[in-house]
Formats: C-alpha cells, structure tokens, sequence
C-alpha cells in the first residue's frame, strides 16, 4: 500500500496538552503492554506495518511538526512539508507531487489518504488496504470508506450509498450538514465519511493540474502560499460523480476533545496522581514532576502540563478553544528531531530551558547572533563542538558559549541539560544553521 497520513490540526481542543507544534496525535495516551505509552500517530503507524510491513507511508504535514514526526517514527518515514496551512485538497495535492516527483511513485499505482488521528482496531486498517484493491480495479475514480453512523452528527460529513451493499456507488456526498439534515441522511441510508479517499495517483495529479497551475512537486511547493484554502470534500469529491464507498462496522472514533478521548484511556491516571474513593469518572492526565489529589469529584477532566492546568467538567471541555485562543504566551513544550524541550523560566532578559537529548541523536550546529548560553550537564555524556572543536562532557559540567559560537551537542547516552539563554532580544528566529565540520 501507498497511505498518505494527514497530519494537521492546530492544538487547541486539548489543551494544555497540545499546542501549536504539538497536535494531539503526538501526545502519548496510550498505554502498551510493555507499560510504556504511545501517541495516535505512533500507534496508527504501528497497525499500518502490522497489517502491511511493506506499506510505503507519506505523511502531509506542516513543517512545525517535522521535528515530532522524526522524534517518534525516525528519519525513515516520507514527509510532504506544507510551506503554510492551506486546508486538505493543497495538501493532499502536494503530497501526491511529492510522491510521484520525490519518491518516484508510478501514476498507476494506487495511493490511500486517511487522517492520522483516528481511534481505530486492526480492523480499520485492512479495510484501508480492501478501499485500495476496490481502487486497483478500476470503474470509478475514487472509493470513500464509509462508516455505519450511530447518531446524527454535525461534525462529519455524509456519504448517501445508491444501496446496501457492501461496495455501492455513491449518490450523494455533502459535507457537514446541520443537525435536521442530518438526521435526514441517516433515515436515508447515510454513512458517516471517514476521511479516506483511494484513487489512483495519476487521477489525483490531473485533478490537482486542473485546478491549480504548476509544473512539478517544486513548483507547486514555491506557490503553495497563493493557493486558495479549501478542503478535498469541498474540491473533488462533492463535484466528482465516479465514486464508490465500502461500508465498514468496526471501531472508529474522532478523539476530538478531552470528553470523546478521555473515554478511549484505558485508565484513569496518567502521571502523578491520586483520587479517592468517592470520585467518578474523573481523568487526572498530568505531565508535571509534582502530584495531582482529587477528592469528591464527578466527571471532571483534570490535565497539568508547562502548558497550563485544565479543571473541567466533562461536557463542558469540549469548549475550551475560545478560552485557549485568547492565551498569548510561548510554547513551553515541544518535540524535536533529538529529543524533546520545556521552559521552565522567562525572565526579562533571559530563558531558562530544560532539554533531553536522546542517546546517538545531536542538535543541529548552530549560532545565535543577540545571546549568550550557558549549558549545565545534569545527566549523561556526550561530546560538544564549539567553533569546530569537539570536547567530552558529562554531569555536572557546564558550557559558557557565546554570541555567534558555531555550537551542538552529540548525545552519546541519553543526556538531559539545563540550558539558560541570556539576551535583550531572545527570539527562535535567531538562529543559524551550518553543516557539522
């Protein structure tokens, strides 16, 4: 199989957790047998190569996310890097660009699009991979998965089957209508859209050549910014009439917001927590090194992290993105290609971080031209280079680098340091990148 996974979404519904360049399908909810948890973008990744290890797996992605997407599936995975966000049917189109013109894919083969973030069994999965052969068969130029509704939603598109079988053609699509009309779909035979789209990637090409002008992958990705914002329901699929849909049963969840996720967690605490016995259906999710007590509560999500604290009743947590968006502050977690990051301080004139480095992974050699840092070793070894000469480093030692050093740190174990930054103009834009030497 050919799947592009979009990867997108902006963080808000999920805060404290989530952020701008930390989407829910990066937040590791899910515990495994082994005890440790996996995020939605791990464990869709996982049940993909365990119903098709050889499948070739392209994610569409902005490029906020690139670092995470590396840190929790390696450097083997194929990227598409939207330039800036501009809804699905420009995402999907430059992905299939990039797969034909980067990765060489033929025009015939067959590519499955799907969300990165569903809630999902092993099930779904080979139905992902039935869509494709439905498609290799040719007849119709796209086949949708279709899932059996279990009540009238205004937050999923509609797919109105011409019958009940199994594979059937599609009479009608409409994307999200208000709740009257969807009760009307239902009534009449409607499946919810999941997302998935199977064609071949030759159509997709001649599609997205007819509603954009460019040549190639390079050029499409140097005028993505021009492109007009607009959904690939909204672009090819309401106004295509080849199409067919395959019905599917299984488990399919969108965990949208804290009260659909929270009822997918296979316990109540996550982190550093305790509740007692007269607490119901309460979900402590807590990222921070200090513990959480509940006592006498009812249906309440409670999530600590650098981010922020959430106290919500159940319902009420799906409204918290009005309230997030009128937060301004700076992102106080994220993933990157080596490890991960959190602030811990902000001062006037200064940043305090805590960063850890994963054993074998390395920063990228850099300079800063307005700070100065100070690097504190407090767990591990590894080697530094400063200007190009490589020194051994291990706890407790400490770095003093200044403006306009050309500087990394290689990870030798897994290496944790405290690094304060110190300047009038502290920003992520002053940085600059320089091969290793």
């Amino acid at each position: 199989m050919h799947i592009v996974l979009l990867s997108g979404g902006s963080g808000k519904r999920l805060w404290p957790l989530s952020n701008e360049v930390r989407s829910k399908q990066f937040i590791k909810f899910f515990k495994q047998e082994n005890g440790s948890y996996e995020s939605m973008l791990q464990r869709v990744h996982r049940q993909i190569k365990k119903v098709d290890p050889d499948a070739t797996i392209t994610l569409a992605t902005s490029k906020t996310q690139v670092s995470a997407i590396y840190n929790q599936l390696g450097k083997d995975v194929g990227i598409s890097v939207e330039p800036c966000r501009r809804d699905t049917f420009p995402a999907i189109a430059l992905a299939a660009a990039y797969m034909h013109d980067v990765r060489g894919v033929d025009e015939k083969e067959v590519v499955v699009v799907c969300p990165v973030d569903p809630y999902v069994d092993d099930e779904y999965f080979t139905m992902l991979e039935k869509v494709g052969k439905q498609a290799e068969k040719g007849g119709t130029n796209l086949v949708l998965l279709g899932v059996e509704p279990t009540y009238p939603s205004e937050k999923y598109g509609y797919i109105i089957p011409i019958d009940e079988s199994r594979v059937s053609k599609v009479s009608t699509f409409k994307e999200k209508p208000d709740m009257a009309t969807a009760e009307t779909y239902i009534a009449s035979g409607a499946l919810w859209n999941a997302g998935v789209f199977a064609f071949r990637l030759g159509y997709l090409l001649d599609t997205a050549h007819r509603l954009i002008d460019f040549t190639d992958y390079h050029d499409l990705f140097e005028k993505y910014e021009t492109l007009n914002k607009i959904s690939f329901d909204y672009a090819v699929v309401e106004k295509e009439s080849e199409i067919q849909v395959m019905r599917y049963k299984g488990i399919w969840k969108d965990l949208g917001t804290w009260n659909t996720l929270s009822e997918s967690m296979s316990e109540p605490i996550v982190g550093l927590g305790e509740m007692d016995e007269s607490c119901e259906d309460v979900h402590i999710i807590n990222e921070l090194e200090i513990p959480i007590l509940a006592m006498g509560l009812h249906d309440v999500i409670i999530c600590a992290s650098a981010e922020g604290i959430l106290v919500s009743d159940r319902e009420q947590s799906s409204h918290i993105k009005e309230y997030v968006e009128s937060f301004k502050q700076p992102i106080m977690f994220a993933e990157k290609s080596w490890g991960s990051y959190r602030i811990l301080d902000v001062g006037n004139e200064s940043l305090t971080i805590k960063a850890i480095l994963q054993a074998g992974k390395q920063m990228h050699y850099h300079n800063h031209e307005r700070r100065d840092e100070v690097w504190t070793v407090i767990n591990g070894k590894g080697i530094v280079v400063l200007d190009g000469v490589r020194q051994t480093v291990a706890a407790p030692e400490v770095i003093s680098i200044k403006r306009g050093t050309k500087h990394t740190i290689i990870a030798e174990t897994e290496l944790t340091l405290i690094e304060v930054q110190h300047g009038k103009d502290i920003t992520v834009e002053d940085k600059q990148k320089f091969p290793l030497p």
